[in-house]
């Protein structure tokens, strides 16, 4: 059931003294986008006529076929907690509309509910995701420019006043709380700098408009502190990345498909298939979940990311843990995901590679239980285990020879993400690094 009416809508905007709407989109590089009008424009807004200039966004499309309609999800609709009471903003999340009113295929929002619906055609009802995007604060400097400089030396769950982030981090929750979010943790990572606040799970849809919203706030309340906040994966060399660990899983009616009580590890077969399907594809869909020339500077060993496809139901080392929950709780952890990426996008590309487990009952592997940081390549080699694109140019290839991934994103999506990136890679395969000045000004 939908939480609001058009009626609902406009009532509440008249009494909270809303005089903006913004109605907001995501790119296929997943940077969020907004068209913001006046409140006199909400009637049109909600009747799906809001049109805007496509061949303006990234990866959408060209001049001659620019026009475009904005069309509002009425659930996502929430009011800014920090706007003035003078006339505050609300928003709403909206799907993107061909002219001729069909649903563009370059909305990666649009292309989730695409899969979402070949899930649902399998005789499964909800695809739910419970995300652990982490972030880093730093400082700004006398020109509201973010530096290099943290705030805190703090580590993993440290308390103030070590971690003198833990002002902003609270005002954030407290934001957040506010525009309907259910918080499950908040603390303090591994790194100096480094945070991570974790939402209750939702089906895949909303939690990718979760993962949009949080974005969003944290990088606004961490401003009116004085900081920065970055979802790049590795700003620092030295210390762990920000990973966006993506806890999965697949419901019916319900019933958790991949609890069974009476299975080994209590883990259904269903389960071990999409595990099985994760695996299969991981060097393919790397290069949507670990968008970034950056993500490979975090997946490498040593810092707790995972850089190797194996899985485990006890170490934290594998792409893919179980947590020890059970019941409605079981569910699959893949690590490896960053929080650069497009949420839709990644999410789109890891539901279509368990499924393609599911649907070919592929068998998972044997279940590594050792720390793979300390294996030889040659213990790796025996067990199976391969390794995750190194670069991002290496996951592109391997992006473009999985047709299971491909389907998961369209064709437009596919080729117009893989043109964007590859001239991403071309780019900084060119520049010269000060890495390099430094080794090489004096020895040559």
């Amino acid at each position: 059931m939908s939480k609001y009416t058009k009626d609902d809508i406009v009532r509440i905007v008249q009494e909270e003294n809303v005089k903006y709407i913004r109605l907001q989109f995501t790119d296929i590089l997943g940077t969020i986008k907004n068209v913001e009008i006046p409140v006199s424009q909400l009637e049109k807004a909600l009747d799906n006529k809001m049109m805007f200039d496509g061949s303006s966004i990234e990866g959408f499309v060209r001049i001659e076929e620019s026009d475009m309609y904005l069309f509002p999800d009425l659930d996502t609709f929430v009011i800014f907690p920090w706007t003035s009471e003078k006339g505050k903003v609300a928003r709403f999340i909206c799907d993107i509309y061909n002219a001729d009113g069909t649903p563009f295929e370059g909305d990666p929002r649009n292309n989730l509910k695409r899969m979402l619906k070949e899930m649902e055609a399998l005789g499964f009802t909800d695809f739910n995701l419970g995300p652990e995007p982490e972030f880093f604060l730093f400082k700004l400097d006398e020109k509201g420019e973010p530096t290099l400089e943290l705030n805190d030396k703090g580590g993993y769950f440290d308390l103030a006043p070590t971690d003198l982030g833990e002002n902003c981090r609270r005002d954030i929750v407290l934001e957040l709380e506010e525009m309907g979010f259910e918080i499950e943790a908040s603390h303090h990572e591994v790194a100096p700098g480094q945070h991570e606040i974790d939402f209750k799970y939702a089906n895949a849809l909303k939690a990718c408009d979760d993962i949009q919203t949080f974005k969003l706030v944290v990088k606004t309340i961490a401003r009116k502190h004085g900081l920065h906040a970055t979802f790049m994966p590795k700003p620092l060399f030295g210390v762990n990345g920000s990973g966006m660990h993506c806890n999965l899983s697949l419901f019916t009616d319900g019933v958790n498909a991949f609890y069974d009580t009476k299975s080994d590890l209590e883990l259904s077969d269903t389960a071990k298939h999409f595990i099985a399907g994760i695996l299969k594809h991981a060097p393919s869909f790397t290069a949507v979940t670990n968008p970034t020339v950056n993500s490979y500077k975090r997946l490498v060993p040593g810092y707790e990311a995972p850089c190797y496809v194996a899985w485990s139901a006890r170490n934290r080392s594998p792409l893919i843990r179980i947590p020890a929950s059970r019941g409605l709780s079981t569910r699959v952890e893949v690590r490896s995901v960053d929080p650069a990426a497009n949420p839709y996008l990644a999410l789109a590309a890891l539901l279509a590679a368990g499924l393609d487990g599911i649907k070919n009952k592929l068998a998972a592997p044997k279940p590594v239980d050792r720390n793979i940081y300390v294996m030889s390549k040659a213990e790796r080699e025996a067990a199976g285990i391969v390794d995750l694109p190194a670069t991002l140019a290496a996951a592109l290839d391997n992006l473009k020879s999985d047709e299971v991934i491909i389907s998961a994103l369209g064709q437009h999506i596919f080729e117009h993400f893989v043109e964007a990136k590859e001239i991403e890679w071309d780019m900084f395969r060119t520049q010269v690094h000060p890495w390099e000045r430094e080794q090489y000004m004096s020895m040559y």
